[in-house]
């Protein structure tokens, strides 16, 4: 690790950390106003923002970037515009800050409950996402957080172009411009450098690929919020209704495949698989989407559009691309631990009309969101509600699925007295 990497991690630590104590004494109305101006800054900076967007997406198609990586960091007209519309949404959301709950009055007469507070300083390491340094800054600014932003080298000048016009939005609003920070160097020991950075970041969420995640757990001396990977299932049951079995399926799979709630596996009960497989292999033969089966899938599509066999390593893949796993299960019970056995906890679908099977799936699959009759894409902070998110938390503690403003918080126990004193 050089000096120069911690030198510089110091400096913005020492800021960020100054910044939240500004940020947690922030009103609503101060925090919602910083939001609307910096949502008006992105949309009156797009051509800046697009200009040095190219830069980055050139860089990127010479050094090889796959297309979906190529998607991840496109900053269109759509892209801007939902950036900007999910910090309007997180201005419109309930300020968690402050929520006082659970007071009760000792026999002594002190009062003691909880209040909720932010976490600190977040820092984020993320890859070839730049839309990930707006909603970060958004929920950020609302949750009270200062936060430091590490994006990949091939999305450099997107990040410091984005930044520069949330710190527009910020000085207007009133807020303070370091308590959202984009590490400005492509230097790789700086990522070492905020690993270790315990004693100005309280947590770090990375968000990218495998390999990422894996340093940032192996290095990290900070609490880490993570996600490894989406392998997410759609299992369609017996009692599927057919036409909304395949719609759910192709939607899972192809409304948008480079993305980590896309599904990658589909399991199909027997009953069902001579209605729904043939119907939904041709539609995504025409999407050209790639189509991997066990023997009985081959078997079921037939003639209708070409399979591949299936491999033991490709229930353990995320694609982010149009490939889809198929295997054809004996039951719901088959089905689950072929779940158990492979998925990465993230997002699971049952289609079914049966209420009892659907309810047994919902309460026996142990991931960050399981759903019923509805598309696997549906698991975003956006999608929920949330407004934006930092990531979709496969963890436990402290958070679970898309890790939103109550995400970025916490409690602490609070005390009133009137002079009261322990003998």
């Amino acid at each position: 690790m050089s000096d120069d990497a911690t030198k510089l991690i110091k400096e913005i630590g020492q800021k960020a950390r100054k910044a939240a104590r500004q940020l947690a004494w922030l009103d609503s109305a101060t925090k919602n106003a910083t939001l609307h101006a910096m949502a008006d800054a992105l949309i009156a900076g797009k051509n800046i923002l697009q200009v040095e967007n190219e830069k980055d997406l050139e860089a990127g198609e010479k050094n090889g970037l796959t297309d979906a990586m190529l998607d991840r960091l496109r900053l269109t007209d759509k892209v801007i515009s939902g950036m900007a519309e999910g910090i309007r949404q997180v201005a419109s959301l309930p300020d968690p800050i402050g929520e006082i709950g659970g007071m009760r009055r000792l026999e002594n007469d002190l009062q003691v409950g909880k209040m909720r507070v932010p976490l600190g300083v977040i820092g984020i390491i993320y890859e070839s996402r730049p839309n990930v340094t707006a909603d970060a800054a958004a929920l950020c600014v609302k949750s009270g957080n200062a936060v430091i932003l590490r994006g990949g080298s091939e999305a450099f000048h997107s990040n410091r172009a984005i930044a520069a016009a949330l710190a527009q939005g910020m000085e207007k609003g009133g807020a303070p411009t370091d308590a959202v920070q984009v590490v400005g160097t492509t230097d790789r020991a700086a990522v070492g450098a905020l690993l270790k950075a315990d004693a100005y970041v309280d947590i770090i969420i990375p968000r990218g690929g495998k390999g990422l995640i894996q340093r940032v757990m192996e290095d990290s001396t900070i609490p880490v919020i993570k996600h490894l990977d989406g392998i997410c299932h759609t299992y369609i049951d017996a009692h599927a209704d057919t036409n909304k079995a395949v719609e759910l399926a192709f939607n899972g799979k192809m409304q948008r495949t480079g993305v980590c709630n896309a599904t990658e596996t589909l399991l199909v009960h027997r009953q069902a698989a001579q209605a729904v497989l043939p119907a939904l292999a041709e539609k995504l033969n025409k999407a050209e989407c790639v189509i991997k089966g066990c023997p009985e899938t081959i078997r079921h599509v037939g003639e209708v559009a070409p399979v591949i066999p299936v491999s033991d390593e490709d229930w353990d893949t995320e694609y982010l691309a149009a490939i889809l796993s198929v295997r054809v299960v004996e039951d719901m019970e088959m089905a689950m631990d072929h779940i158990d056995a492979h998925s990465s906890r993230h997002t699971e679908v049952i289609v079914t009309e049966h209420h009892a099977t659907a309810m047994r799936f919902l309460r026996e699959v142990d991931s960050s969101a399981v759903m019923v009759n509805a598309s696997s894409r549906f698991n975003d902070g956006f999608q929920f509600g949330l407004g934006a998110e930092m990531g979709i938390s496969t963890d436990k503690l402290h958070v679970r699925g898309p890790v939103g403003l109550e995400g970025l918080t916490c409690e602490k126990w609070i005390v009133l007295g009137d002079g009261q004193l322990r003998s």
